[in-house]
């Protein structure tokens, strides 16, 4: 290690905060210089900075005060490692990366840790006083993580700040305060440290004088002068041999004549006050290695503390006394004192070394997620590419990436609906059966009853009988709990898959999405399909089926009961949708007059499927989508669905691991297995309560070794992956308000979206992201998001009443 040390002007130390970082930065250079150091390359910076500071990462602190003298103007509340950048870059001349600020106890922590494993306490007493020692992470509320350890700097020095110590304060230690730049602060600094000691010793030789206990009560004028005993003079005056004549020497250097006695008085003074600083010292460090032992659940504790400062190296007697008390205080404990020989220098750089190779991996992980972070302007581009779809879709021509599908809804509820209804729901892989009873005018007092009933994964991809029987099967079992097996209920079907309608009971299945496969389906009526079905099992439903709906419709049907302004309907689940109110002169591929408007099933997950979105999909949607059973489908909905964002994740954490910069390298079986990372976990991880030790758990479950650091990498790709997802989808939300609003002519819109899918109900963050994001890009439209608490079941229903109440049916 090569160093130079640069006094400081003592006018820089109550000057202007920029002009003391100036001095810091032109010391820097005068050392690159002096040593030959190339200015050529970008070097990397420790920064060693002993003044409390409140840091909210390794690169970041904002200073809380001074003390130890230093008054300098305009930093107090601001960042120091920025002030210190801003210097360098005044100075000019230098490729300078401030990589870490670190106090000096915690960087002379580092330096005596760096050989001695066992240290995990730092403890400077010099100028100063403080500690720093190891705490378990799971008690740092302010920091986010909560399984290892962090160095916490105490600042101790501030201890007795709020009347703690006052017991113990003497008149001496009064004046002392009372004459210092922070009167009221740092009230145990200013009994231990060496700024302090000489004068505390200085006020009480002062007062023995005074009172014609010292000097035959002559008292000089430099004895009267604050700062005339100095700390180094309190070590010499306890010199074991030396010490008398030290004393007899110093006094008579304050022109005052002492007698033998009078020396060892004055002797004893000191010595009394330095042993009160090391016994002040030794009961705080006893409590910090005290709570120590009590976090690890130990009997015994073996630790070792790493120790710099003037007043522990230099003064004679000082660690004899301070390692003797500490001992007597925890007879438990083993305790190893090491002297720092590097100062915090050494401590400061292994930090930066440290912080180094870790601003390389976030690099590199920002590198891999970059492709996922949209701008302004991509959102805006997404924005005007679904709203071209959408036009494209309404037209006649040519099959279109966006279906704009007519679901033969000519309106929304106006709550006078009312009767018993029976609605299925098919939308993954559940299949619910429910009993609908609106009663007139009264829409809070709906009663509603369902079951769910699971759809097995060889019925979802065996034939089209099969699983329309199974759907017969679980209506017969629903009746027959509701004891309704001969009611003849009218019956609404929502059945959430892409469907071209041509009337509202008549929907020919365009296409399978969302894991089924079931043979002989698509280009088929799915209505005709189970009302066979039904009738093969002799199940008793009225008129068998009376509307076909999409969830999405259904959804916005089941919100627009509750609020009237309610015209589109969202899907953010499994699968993600938007339905909406169309005028009927726009629809240009249906030839129905009936009403003014028509909702539009938009199945906006296609967009994309015609190359629209290339330039935002990375290459792990495309390994996503390669690997579907629908290749070159969808791919709007493998970037913001639930079926999709766990093995999104999935592939960039496969990759991150590759590349060394996840679980060390080490890929498991458990990774390379598709669909393991399921898009729940996305919401569990990113959950604002979740604690990093739960979400290692969630990892480990999923067979993923990992440490602190590769939770907090999992952490930022799952956020990284759902806030594009949301994105996506407030852009899209965004081209079909505007179009509804340039539709009816309106310079400001007000609109509510019905809302239901898992993820937008309970992903913690989805919900917030696509609200924003539809708000910015659609400023002139005014958008309530409504969740829909029943589904799209009682959508359904709704949409048979309504349809039957206006004799549609």
């Amino acid at each position: 290690m090569e160093e130079k040390t640069y006094p400081i002007p003592k006018e820089l130390l109550v000057g202007r905060g920029t002009e003391l970082f100036d001095h810091v930065s032109e010391s820097l250079k005068d050392f690159l210089h002096e040593k030959n150091i190339s200015l050529d390359k970008k070097h990397p910076l420790a920064f060693t900075f002993s003044f409390a500071c409140e840091q909210s990462s390794l690169d970041q602190g904002s200073l809380l005060g001074w003390s130890k003298n230093y008054r300098a103007r305009g930093l107090q509340g601001k960042d120091v490692v920025q002030a210190l950048r801003d210097a360098i870059d005044r100075t000019g001349g230098m490729d300078i990366e401030v990589l870490a600020m670190v106090n000096d106890t915690v960087a002379t922590m580092m330096t005596c840790g760096f050989d001695d494993n066992y240290c995990e306490v730092g403890l400077i007493i010099g100028t100063g006083t403080n500690a720093c020692y190891m705490e378990e992470l799971r008690h740092v509320d302010l920091v986010e993580g909560d399984e290892g350890r962090m160095c916490v700097n105490t600042e101790w020095g501030a201890f007795g700040d709020d009347g703690a110590l006052d017991d113990y304060l003497t008149e001496f230690d009064r004046d002392v305060d009372a004459a210092s730049n922070n009167q009221g602060k740092q009230i145990f600094e200013k009994m231990v440290s060496g700024m302090y000691l000489g004068e505390l010793v200085r006020l009480v030789v002062l007062k023995m004088a005074k009172l014609g206990l010292l000097f035959d009560g002559h008292v000089s004028d430099a004895l009267r002068t604050k700062g005339k005993i100095t700390t180094a003079n309190v070590a010499a005056m306890e010199e074991y041999k030396n010490g008398l004549k030290n004393t007899r020497d110093i006094l008579t250097g304050l022109s005052l004549t002492p007698s033998q006695d009078d020396c060892i008085a004055v002797q004893h003074v000191s010595t009394i006050v330095s042993f009160r600083s090391s016994n002040l010292v030794a009961a705080g460090l006893a409590a910090i290695l005290t709570r120590i032992k009590q976090n690890r659940n130990l009997r015994a504790l073996r630790i070792t503390v790493g120790v710099d400062g003037a007043v522990y190296k230099t003064h004679p007697q000082y660690p004899k006394r301070l390692h003797k008390v500490v001992r007597r205080l925890l007879p438990e404990c083993h305790v190893r004192f090491v002297l720092s020989d590097s100062g915090s220098s050494k401590g400061a750089a292994l930090v930066t070394a440290v912080a180094q190779r870790l601003a390389s991996q976030k690099r590199k992980v920002d590198e891999t997620l970059s492709p996922f972070r949209l701008s302004h302007e991509q959102l805006q581009l997404v924005k005007a590419r679904m709203r071209a779809g959408l036009e494209a879709g309404l037209k006649r021509k040519g099959s279109t990436a966006i279906k704009m599908l007519p679901s033969f809804v000519y309106r929304t509820p106006d709550g006078t609906e009312h009767g018993k209804y029976l609605a299925l729901d098919l939308g993954g892989t559940n299949f619910r059966a429910l009993l609908v009873n609106f009663k007139k005018g009264l829409q809070q007092n709906t009663r509603l009853h369902h079951k769910i009933y699971t759809i097995p994964l060889e019925i979802m991809q065996g034939t089209g009988e099969e699983l329309f029987d199974h759907i017969a099967e679980c209506i017969s079992d629903f009746l027959d709990y509701m004891g309704l097996k001969n009611a003849r209920l009218p019956a609404g079907f929502t059945f959430s898959f892409p469907c071209e309608q041509t009337a509202l009971d008549t929907g020919t299945l365009v296409s399978w999405t969302k894991g089924f496969k079931a043979t002989d389906c698509e280009g088929h009526d799915v209505v005709s399909m189970l009302r066979e079905a039904i009738k093969r099992r002799n199940v008793t439903v009225k008129k068998n089926v009376s509307a076909v709906v999409n969830d999405t419709v259904g959804t916005m049907m089941s919100c627009a009961y509750e609020d009237p302004q309610c015209e589109v309907g969202l899907i953010a689940g499994t699968g993600t949708n938007v339905c909406y109110m169309e005028e009927l002169k726009n629809i240009e591929k249906t030839e129905q007059s009936t009403g003014q408007k028509m909702c539009i099933n938009t199945e906006w997950g296609g967009l994309g499927d015609d190359g629209s979105l290339d330039d935002i999909i990375t290459p792990y949607d495309v390994e996503v989508d390669q690997t579907s059973i629908n290749p070159g489908k969808q791919r709007f909905e493998k970037l913001t669905s639930g079926m999709y964002l766990g093995e999104v994740v999935r592939q960039v954490l496969l990759d991150l691991t590759r590349g060394g910069l996840l679980f060390r390298g080490h890929v498991t079986e458990a990774l390379k297995t598709a669909g393991i990372f399921q898009t729940k976990y996305l919401s569990q991880i990113e959950s604002d309560r979740l604690a990093l030790l739960q979400v290692r758990s969630i990892l480990q479950g999923l067979g993923l070794d990992s440490t602190c650091n590769d939770s907090i990498i999992v952490k930022q790709v799952c956020g990284t992956v759902s806030r594009r997802a949301a994105q996506l989808c407030g852009a899209g939300m965004a081209a079909v308000v505007d179009k509804i609003r340039e539709n009816r002519g309106l310079d400001h819109l007000n609109v509510t979206v019905g809302v239901d899918g898992a993820l937008y109900k309970l992903h913690p963050h989805f919900s917030g992201v696509l609200q924003e994001t539809a708000r910015v890009l659609a400023p002139q439209c005014n958008v309530t998001f409504l969740p829909s608490e029943e589904g799209s079941g009682k959508g359904a229903a709704l949409i048979t009443a309504v349809a039957r109440q206006r004799g549609e049916m």
